[in-house]
């Protein structure tokens, strides 16, 4: 730590030799702002407090736009669209440029575009603009919206009129004349930092997960003791329950470890991965859990056993109530013939969910029974899902090999795979009796076709879009949007 003083000390020293003419810098509030929450994402008592106190360089209005768009659809071009029709006076008065000291902030949350418009006196360079962008990124895959919007606006504020003696620029010169300690110093603070937060995201994760197991341990005993065996489903379940209390016992020996780590171990990344794995595996226990109080309930038809199909069900339904918005995007080919067999599928299945509810209650079916038929039904609704896949790659995609890509993320998508999406876990008896990538859901194929629209606007040169489309006419104002 000796070495890491001296080296600040010697910057903190080469920063005052070269700052001692600078003038200082502004600080101002916002002048206004606007939020104009169209997609209804935004916490406005905590976004608002947090922007109205975020400090420009010079007094600019902040103006923050959301709408539900789709990945295919231009940001830009929406948001130009937007001002002209509800805020003519965010645009210059000869409608060429977008007012001077204005900064919006745009996000499309399904889309999963970011974009930031500035006015003439306001605009920064094409790599500024990427820089509070991507400022926002990591939480707006988290769903954070509001404060990745909050992070997007703090950037800009950073960056928008920025001081020569606070630019890239100038930084980057003055970190060349000193030594190579300050640089590792600096990085090894901030990579602990975030590690620290990590960690207490994951033990916060973790601790829900492992008092819930932990307070219902011997009812998921009583429950699964009762679990008729010569079931299929019920066998199964029985089989993941069998490691259920060797697994509980790793938990809590995960749980000992973690909680013996100090502040300082919190910042360590070795020390991430071990909480992390301790929040997944509290995580699956807590669901499996709850799958043997539901096949218990379910199979022998316990007082609870309503609840426990409903259980079952939810996921099915999930997935029908959400085929018409999948459909009704931008460029999701809802006009198409797998369209059309998605919907009547759609509507069969409701009416086939009551009929079998219907006969479960009155014993015409058994639970066996009406479980292998939502097997199926998810199957068939997986298969058609496949299939209108092939319909909207094949309208969007201008080769094979743009083709290629899509087909990747889709199958990546359906997989799920711990590395990309992080892991998940259906809390049905089919989820656990079946793996994760045996259903394909509406929710995947909406995360699989909006990163295949990405890859293949990557792969055409698109990564941050400019124009603003056809509709934009001679319209040149400052701005750009890109995808997260």
């Amino acid at each position: 730590m000796g070495i890491m003083r001296n080296a600040l000390a010697a910057v903190l020293l080469l920063m005052v030799g070269l700052l001692g003419g600078a003038a200082a810098a502004l600080a101002v509030t916002p002048t206004a702002v606007v939020v104009e929450d169209r997609a209804g994402v935004l916490d406005q008592n905590t976004l608002l407090p947090a922007v109205r106190s975020t400090e420009f360089y010079q007094p600019t209005k902040v103006a923050i736009y959301t709408y539900n768009g789709t990945a295919a659809d231009n940001l830009n071009e929406e948001v130009l669209r937007f001002a002209r029709a509800e805020h003519p006076e965010w645009i210059s008065p000869d409608g060429q440029k977008w007012a001077d000291g204005l900064f919006i902030f745009a996000l499309d949350p399904v889309g999963r575009h970011v974009g930031t418009y500035m006015g003439e006196d306001r605009k920064v360079s094409p790599e500024q603009r990427e820089d509070i962008q991507n400022a926002s990124k990591e939480l707006f895959r988290d769903a954070q919206w509001t404060d990745g919007t909050i992070a997007g606006v703090r950037r800009g504020a950073e960056l928008i009129n920025q001081p020569w003696y606070r630019s890239t620029a100038f930084v980057a010169s003055a970190w060349l004349t000193v030594t190579a300690a300050v640089c590792g110093a600096a990085a090894w603070l901030i990579v602990r930092w975030r590690t620290r937060v990590s960690c207490r995201k994951e033990l916060a994760r973790g601790d829900a997960s492992y008092a819930n197991v932990s307070m219902d341990l011997q009812v998921t005993e009583l429950n699964a003791s009762t679990i008729p065996e010569s079931s299929r489903y019920g066998s199964t379940v029985l089989e993941k329950h069998r490691t259920f209390m060797n697994r509980y016992n790793m938990a809590t020996e995960l749980s000992n470890q973690v909680h013996a780590l100090s502040r300082r171990d919190l910042s360590r990344r070795p020390n991430l991965k071990l909480i992390r794995n301790y929040a997944d595996a509290a995580a699956e226990l807590d669901v499996l859990d709850d799958v043997i109080a539901d096949t218990n309930a379910l199979l022998n038809r316990g007082a609870s056993w309503p609840a426990a199909w409903d259980h079952q069900l939810a996921p099915f339904r999930s997935d029908l109530n959400g085929l018409e918005e999948m459909l009704s995007q931008r460029r999701a080919e809802g006009s198409s013939a797998t369209a059309a067999a998605l919907r009547s599928f759609r509507d069969e299945s409701r009416s086939d969910l009551e009929r079998w509810s219907s006969e479960l209650a009155d014993g015409s079916i058994t639970p066996e029974t009406a479980l292998d038929r939502l097997r199926d039904a998810r199957t068939r609704l997986s298969e058609l899902l496949k299939q209108h896949a092939d319909t909207v790659i094949g309208a969007y995609a201008r080769n094979e090999k743009e083709a290629g890509l899509m087909r990747k993320d889709m199958e990546s998508a359906q997989a799920g795979t711990k590395a990309r999406y992080g892991r998940s876990y259906e809390p049905s008896i089919l989820g656990t009796v079946y793996p994760s990538y045996y259903f394909f859901s509406v929710p995947s194929f909406n995360s699989g076709f909006s990163t295949g629209v990405s890859s293949v606007s990557t792969a055409r040169g698109g990564g941050a879009t400019t124009g603003y489309g056809s509709s934009g006419g001679s319209f040149s104002g400052s701005g750009s949007s890109s995808g997260f």
